[in-house]
Order: C-alpha cells, then sequence, then structure tokens
C-alpha cells in the first residue's frame, strides 16, 4: 500500500494495537489474531501487531492495514523497536503492510534514520517513526518517514516526566510535521482519544486499553479497592527509600498495604542537589499515581542513609553519598510536595516499619538488624525508637569488634560491619562462591564449605550483638536484608552462638526473628514514619517537618 492509500484506509479512524508482552496469558499468536478480529468487528481500521509470527495469524484474518514492528530488549533492560533491516523484511514478507521504527534519540543512534531510505528502496513501503519529542519527528521526517506516531512520549529518559496522554504535544507533531501524524501512547479513554483527532491526529491507535485484559482489570481492582479502602478509613502515605543503587518508593495504606511501588537508578555520586531532585521528581511521581488511583497520602516519608535530626536534616552522611551531609530533606520536600514530611536513617525506618507492620508489632524492646552490603540498626526501648541525643544512636555496624582489625568505611579498624557483610561472607567462603547469594544457596543445597562461611558469620556477629542485648535487654532481635533471607542457617547459627557471650543467658527469653518486611521493607517503613508524625494520640517518635507551610 502506497501513503496515499493508507490515510484513505485510516483517516478519522481508530487503530488497535494487538501486543502480548512476555509472561501475558495471551502471547500466542493465534490469540492475537482473534483481538485483531474483534477490534476490526468494533470498527478498527487498523492494526498495530508485534513480530512476523502474529503478523503472520492476523493477515489470515483480516485486509485491513497492519503496521509490523519488532521489539528486542537490548541487554540493559530497555527496549527498541524494529532495530535492523533484516526485522523490517521479516514484517513485511509476514504480511505487514508499512513499518514503524524507534526514531527516539536511542533509535537515531541506532541507525533508524538510514534504515527508513534503506526499507524505501528494497521493501518499498511506508515507514512510519515512533517519537518521544517534535526534534525527533523533524530529523525522522527529514530521512523520509512517511508517518509519525507519538508513541514513545513518556517511555524514554528524556520524556519520562511525561505519564499521561498530551493532546499538546499531538499538536506540536502537527506543526511541525509535513507528513501526517497518528496518535498512540498512553490513550486510555475515548476522550483522549476525540481530543488527539482534535488536536489534528490523522487516526488514532490504542493498545493497553482495548487489548490487555491484565491491565484493564487491574485499573478496574483498583478503583474498586480504593474506594473500599476510603469507605473503610484506611490512611495512606508515601514511602520513600533513597538506596545508594536504587531508589525504591510506594503507596501504603495504614494496614501496611503496598497499593502501587516502583523504583528508580539513584544517582548517588552526583551530589545534594540531585538527590534532592531525584527524591522531588519521585514525590511528585507518586502523588500523581495516588490521584490516579483514588488515594489521598496523609504525609510522606524518606528513608535515607545517614543520620538525621528531628527537623529532617541530615545530621550526618558518609561518603557514599557525597555532599549530603547537612541536607535539609524535610524542608525541601515538603515544598516541593505539598506534603507533610517525616525524615529518618533507613535502618531506624525499617525498625518503625516492624512496629508498624512486621515482626514487632506486640513488643515493645527490641533491636532490628538490616544485613546486606553493610550492617545498620535501629533499636526499640519502651516502645520508642532509641534515636539519641545527637540522632547518632543505633551504630550497630560499628560497635568495635577487633582491636586493629578489618578496615571499615567509617575510618576506622576492627568495627563489626566488615566481618558480617555480603563481602564477608564471600571471603569466608572461599573462591568457589562470587556473591552472599551464591554462598546462602550453596548452603541451604548443603555445601559443608559455605554452610561453615554462614557459621564463622555468625559468631561474629553474636559477639558484635552482644553489646546491644547487654545494655537494652530486649525482647527479640529482628534480622532482615539481603543476607538474612532464605537463610534459615545464619538465624539457627545466631541462636546457637549467642549464649556465650551474654550471662546469665538462662534468665532471658530473647527470640531471634526473621523480618516480615522483606524486598520493600524501606519504602513500609518510610510510609510508617509518615503515619506516626501525623497521629493525634500518643506522642510519637518523629514529627512532620514544615507542616505550617500547607495550612
Amino acid at each position: 500500500m502506497t501513503p496515499t492509500e493508507i490515510v484513505r484506509c485510516i483517516r478519522g479512524r481508530l487503530m488497535v494495537s494487538c501486543q502480548a508482552g512476555e509472561g501475558d496469558v495471551f502471547r500466542d499468536p493465534k490469540l492475537m489474531s482473534l483481538f485483531a478480529a474483534a477490534a476490526v468487528a468494533g470498527g478498527a481500521a487498523g492494526i498495530r501487531a508485534n513480530g512476523p509470527d502474529d503478523i503472520r495469524a492476523i493477515r489470515k484474518i483480516t485486509e485491513v492495514p497492519i503496521i509490523g514492528i519488532d521489539k528486542i530488549l537490548l541487554p540493559d533492560g530497555l527496549l527498541l523497536i524494529t532495530a535492523s533491516f533484516e526485522s523490517a523484511r521479516a514484517l513485511v514478507e509476514a504480511g505487514a503492510d508499512m513499518v514503524a521504527l524507534d526514531c527516539s534519540e536511542r533509535g537515531q543512534q541506532a541507525g533508524a534514520l538510514g534504515r527508513i531510505r534503506e526499507i524505501h528502496a528494497k521493501l518499498r513501503v511506508p515507514v512510519l517513526a515512533d517519537v518521544a519529542s517534535v526534534e525527533q519527528a523533524v530529523s525522522a521526517v527529514k530521512a523520509g518517514a512517511d508517518f509519525v506516531l507519538s508513541t514513545l512520549r513518556g517511555y524514554t529518559e528524556e520524556t519520562n516526566h511525561a505519564l499521561d496522554f498530551d493532546p499538546k504535544f499531538i499538536e506540536e507533531l502537527v506543526r511541525a510535521s509535513a507528513v501526517p501524524v497518528i496518535a498512540e501512547g498512553r490513550i486510555s479513554s475515548p476522550e483522549q482519544a476525540r481530543q488527539a483527532v482534535a488536536a489534528g491526529a490523522l487516526a488514532v491507535v490504542v493498545g493497553t486499553a482495548i487489548t490487555r485484559p491484565t491491565e484493564i482489570a487491574r485499573r478496574f481492582a483498583a478503583a474498586i479497592e480504593s474506594e473500599h479502602a476510603r469507605r473503610h478509613a484506611v490512611r495512606h502515605a508515601i514511602g520513600i527509600d533513597l538506596g545508594g543503587t536504587q531508589t525504591k518508593y510506594g503507596i501504603v495504606g495504614s494496614d501496611g498495604s503496598l497499593l502501587f511501588k516502583a523504583a528508580v537508578e539513584t544517582p548517588a555520586k552526583s551530589g545534594a542537589r540531585a538527590l534532592l531532585d531525584l527524591l522531588k521528581h519521585v514525590a511528585q511521581s507518586a502523588t500523581k499515581k495516588a490521584t490516579e488511583l483514588g488515594y489521598e497520602p496523609l504525609a510522606l516519608g524518606v528513608a535515607t542513609a545517614g543520620w538525621v535530626d528531628d527537623t529532617g536534616r541530615v545530621a550526618h552522611a558518609t561518603d557514599n553519598l557525597p555532599g549530603w551531609t547537612g541536607t535539609p530533606v524535610g524542608e525541601e520536600l515538603a515544598l516541593a510536595s505539598g506534603l507533610p514530611v517525616a525524615v529518618e536513617n533507613d535502618a531506624n525506618a525499617l525498625a518503625v516499619g516492624e512496629k508498624h507492620f512486621g515482626a514487632a508489632r506486640s513488643l515493645r524492646d527490641f533491636v532490628c538488624i538490616t544485613l546486606g552490603t553493610g550492617l545498620g540498626g535501629g533499636c526499640y526501648v519502651g516502645g520508642r525508637l532509641n534515636r539519641g541525643a545527637h540522632y547518632l544512636a543505633n551504630m550497630l555496624g560499628h560497635i568495635p569488634l577487633i582491636p586493629d582489625g578489618v578496615s571499615c568505611s567509617c575510618g576506622l579498624r576492627g568495627c563489626l560491619e566488615p566481618y558480617v557483610n555480603a563481602a564477608a561472607l564471600v571471603h569466608y567462603a572461599g573462591d568457589s562462591h562470587v556473591s552472599a547469594a551464591q554462598v546462602i544457596a550453596g548452603a541451604n543445597a548443603g555445601e559443608q564449605r559455605a554452610i561453615e562461611a554462614i557459621r564463622t558469620l555468625a559468631r561474629h556477629l553474636a559477639r558484635g550483638c552482644a553489646a546491644p542485648v547487654s545494655l537494652l535487654d530486649p525482647e527479640a532481635l529482628i534480622l532482615g536484608g539481603g543476607l538474612v533471607e532464605s537463610n534459615p542457617i545464619l538465624i539457627s547459627a545466631l541462636s546457637d552462638e549467642l549464649p556465650q557471650f551474654l550471662r546469665p543467658w538462662e534468665n532471658r527469653a530473647l527470640r531471634i526473628i526473621p523480618s516480615q518486611l522483606a524486598y520493600h521493607g524501606g519504602v513500609l517503613g518510610a510510609a510508617a514514619l509518615a503515619f506516626e508524625c501525623t497521629r493525634d494520640s500518643e506522642p510519637a517518635n518523629h514529627r512532620c517537618v514544615a507542616t505550617d507551610i500547607h495550612r
């Protein structure tokens, strides 16, 4: 088909994207062809489909124009659309009438513009440019693209702030492009499709809102659950866990339900301003998502590396987050988000999360220890988190263990942390294992060397734990983090080792309990901070920062 013939077929009409992702129960060419048949029966004038197999099956049941694409997953986890001439040829041979290419900045770096010319010359079919910006559209049209699609707006690094369909972007593309513009991407309602046509789009492509039953069901389920939660007075908060590699965040109910979760990369070495900008972006994204889902967050909690005073300022941080010391996180986020904000050290936040939602709900005195790349701790005394006179309490990882021992990240030698972290476990296991996860898996499979490595770590941990246990006499030690998950041998070994370092052991009823919060414990703990700072009853460990700004 020529571009003119395609325009004649789809002008002012709906096209439906019939695709199923990896793991989707509908990922089958026969099922995709049935989706396409249903779409055409409902009035669709064209189909967008992924891969030769799906296109071949769809072509057998319909004569409407088909946009062919071929998605590939790159090693960095990102997708690229029709990244080679060979894939384009396979699409056309399968029955596609036209081919769409990723013409975003990333796609252009992969040769998309030259591929437009090659497809025209050798395959003689129209080429569609999937773009995320006006500049990308202009470049694609100059290279010979026959149509421009808004498909990638919101799905590229430079446009990931665009979370919703924006008809103004369609208007900008129409003004800047010398070829027809087709609207696609984040169109989830008939009203948005109408707005796209009003903005000048030749046609509108809709996918998820029509052909992804799982996503459709998820939207209905979220709406129903949101209203149920509202009617039953479940409060909601936003929790943000600022980690050295990833920043995880979510919407949390006061019953501990994690209603939404996401993660972004942390620019850990880029300085305080970059970290603050990230937190503001995450807070605004989470607030917007909460509104979409029908939740009204009362406050926002942040768990961060470093120690934090009661104004939400970072009192001290290590060089893992350069420039973080002195940053007024609470004040900055309160101004940016319009919500009350509570900020706390990440290990303390996990202890607060355990108290609200996890293993410590019935406890008043406990020590929470997180084992992973480092060691963090949080101590509850008499039902309240012990934060210390200078907000530097609970540095359990820096309890002196061995005089003039191994160097620690804090600058001292012989601290507990380097003897019980992930690197230490790998060291104890020897050259046969390259990661802590491998050691744990080996121990669970009965490998004696891996079991002995865990026991060695447990012996050091028991010696280190003797100090807070002797000082505070807790009801329980709660262990969490990557070294504890799926590692019952560690819990058992620690139970065996502790008695030799504590007197009188027989008078204690000390329990050693694995954390119940798992991977998103930091998010849940941060949300627990937010709930604490907004409650009106008993005195809380944390107060909201800059609440007067919002009154």
